[in-house]
């Protein structure tokens, strides 16, 4: 592993993450509440995650890319990494395994939210 490279991708996450935040904070103020500001949040990321990585197969270096992909892109959205692995599925013909992920990482995520939600007591 290369600290240069891990450097690279903790700064990116870093502004990855705060961009997420005023991201929504401003889609929120325009459109309000919830779940468009998320949900406009992971299409602009499954967007640039798209373009940046056409763009960084002939123009950039790998600790570019992958500063960019899993450190920026990776903290402003997961879900455009779940949208790069669901396309590159299809891609290769690999549908019974696309529907697979796209079932359960849906289907139990939300159960595994909600079981993390009553271990921590259900607040609401």
């Amino acid at each position: 592993m290369d600290p240069k490279v891990l450097a690279w991708v903790a700064a990116a996450g870093a502004v990855g993450a705060v961009s997420r935040y005023l991201a929504i904070l401003l889609v929120r103020h325009w459109w309000g509440a919830e779940p468009l500001p998320v949900a406009v949040v992971n299409l602009v990321g499954c967007f640039g995650f798209g373009l940046c990585w056409a763009l960084s197969q002939e123009l950039w270096s790998h600790r570019v890319a992958t500063a960019v992909l899993a450190g920026f892109f990776g903290a402003f959205t997961t879900f455009s990494s779940f949208a790069f692995d669901g396309q590159q599925l299809l891609v290769a013909k690999r549908y019974g395994t696309f529907a697979v992920n796209l079932l359960a990482q849906n289907g139990l995520g939300v159960l595994a939210l909600w079981l993390g939600m009553l271990a921590g007591g259900l607040r609401r």
